[in-house]
C-alpha cells in the first residue's frame, strides 16, 4: 500500500512549483483571448451588464483553480490541511471547493439569460444539442457519485491514504474516459450556452473547459505522477 507520509519524505520539495509558471502563462493567454471574443450586446441582469457578469465569471474560474493548485500542492508536499484540521480537512476543503464549483454554471446561466438569443442560428438544433449535453452531465455525475465518490473528486488522495489506495474506476462514464469529469461534465457548460442561445455563455464555456485541462496538465497530472508512480 502507498503511504502519503513516505511519498512526502521521498519527494523533492522543489516540485511544489512544477507546472505553475505554465499554468499562470496559459491562464493569462486564455483570459485575454476570452475577453477578446466577448460581445457587448447591451444586455443586463439585476442591473449588471452582460460583460460585467462575464468578467466575474472569468474571475471565479481563475480564483477557483488557483486555490485548488495552492491547496493541492501544500497538502501533497506539507500535509497542511490535515495538520490544521485533522479528520475535518476534507469537509472544510469541500466547503471551500464546492461553492466555487457551483458558482460556475450559475454564472453561466446568468450570462446566458442577460445575453439570451445572441447566438442566432437554428434554435431547435441548439435546444436539442444543449439538452443532450445536459443529459450527458447528469449521467456522468451519477457515475461520479456512485462509483468515484465526491471525496475522491475533491482530491482525497492528496489527504488520506485510504483514497490514495482505492482502485481505478472503470464503471459508468469512466468506461469511456479515465477522466470523465473533465471530459464530460464540463460539456454541460456548453449545454447551458446552447439552451439559452447565448454567444457569450458559449465563449465562457470554452474558457472554462480549456482552463480545466490547464489544471489537469499543469497541476493534477504532475501530482498524479508523484502519487501513483511505481
Amino acid at each position: 500500500m502507498r503511504s502519503l507520509t513516505e511519498i512526502r519524505a521521498t519527494t523533492p520539495k522543489s516540485t511544489i512549483f512544477r507546472g505553475q509558471i505554465q499554468h499562470a502563462m496559459i491562464a493569462a493567454l486564455l483570459t485575454i483571448g476570452t475577453c477578446s471574443l466577448l460581445r457587448d450586446n447591451g444586455g443586463s441582469f439585476l442591473g449588471v451588464t452582460t460583460i460585467t457578469w462575464a468578467y466575474i465569471t472569468i474571475a471565479i474560474g481563475l480564483i477557483h483553480q488557483s486555490i485548488v493548485a495552492v491547496v493541492f500542492r501544500l497538502q501533497l508536499h506539507f500535509d497542511v490541511m490535515v495538520r490544521l484540521f485533522g479528520d475535518r480537512a476534507l469537509k472544510i476543503w469541500a466547503a471551500i471547493f464546492l461553492p466555487l464549483l457551483g458558482a460556475r454554471p450559475l454564472l453561466l446561466v446568468i450570462v446566458g439569460i442577460s445575453d439570451y438569443g445572441s447566438l442566432g442560428g437554428n434554435r431547435s438544433i441548439q435546444l436539442v444539442a444543449g439538452a443532450v449535453l445536459i443529459l450527458l452531465v447528469a449521467y456522468t455525475m451519477h457515475s461520479v457519485l456512485k462509483y468515484f465518490t465526491i471525496n475522491r473528486a475533491l482530491g482525497g488522495d492528496h489527504f488520506y491514504d485510504e483514497y490514495l489506495n482505492m482502485p481505478m474506476v472503470n464503471q459508468g462514464a469512466f468506461k469511456f474516459s479515465d477522466n470523465a469529469m473533465y471530459t464530460f461534465v464540463f460539456t454541460g457548460l456548453w449545454g447551458i450556452g446552447l439552451l439559452l442561445g447565448s454567444w457569450n455563455a458559449l465563449v465562457l464555456a470554452l474558457f472554462y473547459h480549456a482552463y480545466i485541462w490547464v489544471h489537469m496538465y499543469c497541476t493534477e497530472d504532475p501530482d498524479m505522477r508523484i502519487l501513483y508512480k511505481s
